[in-house]
């Protein structure tokens, strides 16, 4: 009977040492008497010269959770992860990982210069774990999904860095893994290549298995994962479904200024699609947010913003004052929205702000609802401008 593969992460610590420079040999003694005799110390100690990349990190991943890690630069997404394929040992703390690792990381590292592509796809295979009979078997499969089979006898130091990351990716997500790994490779090649490789891991990442990825690409990670966690600093500063962690990274850091509230007249306490959230590009949704007024709101208005998760930028926004809406009196109110959704396929965060009408200071934010706009084949561009056509023959009557 097979064991059961997952992933377990328990109260890691990982501490690095910045960058030290001796220029005498007087400093240069100490230091090393230091690393050859460390000296006993309680955990959670640190040197002066050094910091902690992951503090007290905890997750599970067990077969069909796909856990998603967002964050900011530095946050300790990478860490994390080199930890988990043993790249890295923590300083404190368990790490469990129970099946073959399949790891989409830095997925043209291991290739030789000199070597062709059909030699290094052996090469790479093996680095990877992959035994030569499978390497065999799934040769053709690798080389027609890379799509430079034409190049696959030149050495790889000819290819373009976009050929380098395509064989990789090809390489590396042709592995039969039972625990899958992905290190924001979610943007290998160009776009049409970028649509295939999105594919393939949304077909790994779906199979049942473990899977654990980090990638700025936050569209990818709505699309793809059960559960998402937010790093800040090395600490799970956030935990919950996808949408709730995108919606905290995205907005979380905003709703105040030195630790305290601004103050305000409106708050958003609500936010709901009426209707289904998954729509085609260019069809209506309908939002229903609901509004508190309390004491004189005359200096405020709610601003409604839609903002791409895979860019994080604003693609519309609007106002209750262009639409001719004003908060005239206090009391619980509910404001109907009809949108037209005439952007690319992707998932989009609805995020209502309260903001000061003569400062344009946002103020808070409310609820955050978030709309998937479906896969279109025939679309093309970054704006549906839902196009009609009729044809005429040039100099034919007029029908009377």
């Amino acid at each position: 009977m097979s064991i059961e593969s997952y992933i377990r992460l328990d109260g890691i610590w990982k501490r690095f040492r910045r960058g030290e420079i001796h220029d005498s040999l007087r400093d240069l003694l100490p230091a090393l008497t230091r690393r050859l005799v460390p000296k006993r110390r309680d955990p959670g100690y640190l040197e002066q010269d050094e910091f902690w990349a992951l503090q007290d990190l905890s997750f599970e991943v067990r077969p069909g959770t796909t856990l998603g890690i967002i964050g900011g630069n530095g946050a300790g997404k990478s860490t994390a992860l080199k930890i988990l394929t043993r790249i890295l040992r923590p300083t404190h703390g368990l790490v469990e990982v129970q099946g073959r690792i399949g790891s989409l990381i830095e997925i043209s590292a291991g290739f030789h210069q000199d070597l062709t592509g059909r030699e290094n796809i052996f090469l790479q295979g093996a680095i990877m774990g992959m035994p030569q009979e499978l390497i065999r078997r799934k040769f053709d499969e690798i080389v027609e999904f890379s799509g430079i089979s034409e190049f696959l006898d030149t050495p790889v130091k000819r290819y373009s860095s976009g050929m380098n990351a395509r064989l990789g990716f090809s390489i590396a997500a042709h592995l039969d893994p039972e625990v899958l790994i992905i290190d924001e490779v979610l943007a290998v090649g160009d776009f049409r290549f970028q649509e295939k490789a999105f594919g393939r891991i949304r077909t790994l990442a779906t199979s049942g298995i473990p899977v654990v990825i980090v990638s700025h690409q936050l569209d990818r990670i709505a699309s793809l994962c059960t559960d998402a966690i937010a790093l800040e600093r090395g600490r799970v500063a956030h935990r919950g479904s996808p949408a709730d962690c995108i919606g905290w990274y995205l907005s979380g850091n905003r709703l105040t200024v030195d630790g305290e509230a601004h103050p305000h007249a409106i708050t958003v306490s609500g936010l709901r699609i009426d209707g289904p959230k998954n729509v085609a590009s260019g069809e209506p949704v309908r939002l229903v947010v609901e509004i508190q007024v309390v004491g004189t709101a005359a200096t405020e208005k709610v601003d409604l913003r839609v903002r791409s998760t895979g860019s994080g930028q604003v693609v519309s926004g609007m106002t209750t004052d262009q639409c001719g809406v004003q908060f005239a009196r206090e009391g619980q109110f509910r404001l109907m929205v009809n949108l037209e959704m005439n952007v690319r396929p992707g998932v989009y965060a609805v995020e209502p702000w309260v903001v000061n009408r003569t400062s344009r200071e946002d103020l808070a934010i409310g609820p955050i609802g978030y709309i998937e706009v479906q896969d279109d084949p025939e679309f093309v561009g970054s704006a549906q401008l839902k196009p009609q056509m009729a044809l005429s023959e040039i100099g034919a009557k007029e029908a009377s």
